[in-house]
């Protein structure tokens, strides 16, 4: 019986020796899944973290470079050479360099040898580097730049588009609301460059009930306005008003404007002093800087823009069509200008010039200078014996207050001093735009006739150092010019004057409607016509209509001219597929 019991009990301890070790091979189990589930977990967290990272160091690259180019607006011109992004053509020479010494950039390596640049604050464990891409600025303002981030293991990348953020932000800018005592009267020696409050001769121009701005407004000074203007864009000035009231003086019916709380106070945009700056895009010796230089025009020049993709251009004066040096000593004449001389820009036929119709030459900055008179200057013309005949054989006089190309037209009177200088850079220009070009002037410029674009790729700049003129020539208080209207397509800057309508206070009817798509922005007001206090209907000029043009949001004409300090917005920014490894060499 007892050895009954005794066996009984050994077959019980071994099911239960087997059920211990079953058991104990399960739970032996669990704890190495679920520790290789908590390694694991830790392991994507650590890798999810460097991912996440790795995209806010190329971000902070991005914002780096930004503030390079904002204290140094010149910045661009860097990069690395090497880089297969900086340097997509092999044929064509590297349009960037490496900065040196204590200017050297870490941030631009490139392969496993190359550096990368720290993240601040990332304790050295996030770094960044970046390429930059600046083919296009001369065209149209804008660089590309290709930012790699990284930590740990892990890299990512974004490419942006970055733009200079200026004038052309904004459908309508001035400096001053006042208008420009020189604009009708050169010799004055009148000071209106004075902030609100203003008075007397320099009191300020109103935007009044006839007015629509369809589009962002910036002033640095008080906005006026004596009627229900339609502001449809975002409105900014300098001008802080005092207490809670808006940010402008208003008389009459209060204006109308789109946004909620506008006009907003912001800080102060400053004008350039000159554009003569551009004129350097004319020279021959800067295959840096100017790798594609445009064309110099020297004295008064008339361009008209055909539907056909061609202009055809007078410049009886222009000797050379790009300077060769700094001081101006030497020239060549490119074909993409024109042929100075009898033959070409100084064509004669019967008693007037015609000039020489070519092919516009896209994304190219022309400029018009006053004809120089030191004779190591290769465009210069004496001004004795004769200071009012350009320099070829057969050429055309100046008028008696006048210059060689027919201004003043006959009957016309003398609309100001000075006014058709026989030897000022002067542009004259007109007619239908094929093309992406920049037209800048040392004097003034005269737009004698609708400036328009013939499809949406077309985009056009005007710059005049002094005034940009809505040419209206008058004979005493007639009207020379029948049809009414005019329409100007182009991103317009006066850089030390105004944008005005010519005779805008004389004869006793309006000229109907100027419109405007693009751009304007002056250093002051210029008045575009008259109307009573409040009254709907101009008496005498014109009219506005003013849009703006989307484009410049993102784009801008070759060369524009930016504030004297400025920033770089991105327009566009993508991820795309990492372009180094964690190496640092190309993916």
């Amino acid at each position: 019986m007892m050895r009954r019991i005794s066996s009984v009990r050994r077959d019980d301890d071994g099911v239960a020796l087997i059920l211990v070790i079953g058991i104990s091979s399960v739970l032996a189990a669990l704890m190495v899944a679920a520790i290789a589930v908590s390694v694991g977990s830790l392991r994507a967290a650590r890798n999810t973290q460097d991912w996440n990272g790795a995209l806010a160091a190329a971000y902070a690259g991005i914002e780096e470079y930004q503030s390079r180019l904002a204290n140094d607006t010149g910045y661009f011109a860097f990069g690395n050479p090497a880089s297969t992004f900086s340097h997509p053509d092999p044929a064509v020479p590297a349009t960037v360099t490496l900065p040196t010494g204590a200017s050297a950039n870490a941030a631009f390596g490139i392969g496993t040898a190359g550096t990368w640049a720290t993240v601040p604050g990332s304790g050295g464990s996030a770094k960044f580097r970046y390429e930059v891409d600046n083919t296009k600025f001369g065209a149209d303002g804008t660089l590309r730049l290709r930012a790699t981030g990284r930590v740990g293991a892990e890299t990512r990348s974004i490419l942006a588009d970055l733009k200079q953020q200026g004038f052309i932000d904004f459908l309508y800018f001035t400096d001053f609301e006042a208008s420009d005592p020189t604009a009708s009267n050169p010799t004055s020696t009148t000071n209106c460059a004075i902030y609100y409050p203003n008075s007397g001769w320099c009191g300020p121009i109103y935007f009044g009930s006839n007015d629509t701005i369809s589009g962002p407004l910036h002033s640095n000074d008080a906005i006026h306005t004596n009627g229900a203007a339609h502001f449809e864009g975002k409105v900014t000035t300098m001008y802080d008003a005092p207490g809670t009231g808006p940010n402008l003086v208003s008389e009459s019916t209060a204006p109308i404007f789109a946004i909620t709380g506008d006009p907003q106070n912001v800080g102060k945009i400053g004008m350039p002093a000159t554009n003569a700056q551009l004129k350097k895009e004319t020279r021959s010796d800067l295959p840096v800087d100017v790798p594609a230089p445009g064309c110099l025009y020297t004295g008064p020049t008339s361009i008209v823009f055909n539907s056909g993709g061609t202009m055809t251009v007078i410049s009886p004066w222009t000797k050379f069509t790009n300077t060769g040096n700094a001081s101006d000593t030497a020239g060549t004449n490119p074909g993409k200008c024109g042929t100075p001389g009898a033959t070409g820009l100084a064509k004669v036929s019967g008693s007037a010039y015609v000039g020489q119709t070519f092919a516009v030459p896209t994304n190219t900055v022309f400029y018009v200078q006053n004809v120089p008179s030191a004779s190591s200057n290769v465009n210069s013309t004496p001004t004795s014996p004769s200071a009012t005949k350009p320099p070829y054989t057969g050429a055309i006089s100046c008028k008696s207050n006048g210059n060689s190309l027919g201004y003043p037209i006959t009957n016309e009177d003398i609309p100001f001093t000075n006014a058709y200088g026989c030897r000022n850079g002067d542009l004259f220009v007109k007619g239908t735009l094929v093309g992406k070009v920049t037209l800048a002037a040392e004097n003034y410029i005269y737009v004698t006739g609708d400036v328009k674009y013939a499809t949406g790729e077309d985009m056009l700049g005007l710059i005049g150092n002094n005034a940009v003129w809505v040419w209206n020539p008058m004979d005493s208080s007639t009207p020379l010019l029948t049809p009414k209207n005019r329409r100007i397509d182009a991103a317009i800057l006066s850089v030390a004057h105004t944008f005005i309508v010519q005779n805008y206070d004389k004869g006793t009817q309006n000229r109907g409607t100027l419109t405007v798509n693009g751009a304007i922005a002056q250093r002051f007001r210029g008045p575009v016509g008259t109307a009573p206090k409040g009254a709907t209907v101009m008496t005498t000029g014109y009219a506005k209509d003013y849009n703006y043009d989307e484009r410049f949001r993102y784009t801008a004409p070759p060369k524009f001219l930016s504030p004297v300090t400025t920033t770089y917005g991105v327009n566009i920014w993508i991820e795309i597929s990492p372009v180094f490894d964690s190496t640092g060499a190309y993916r």
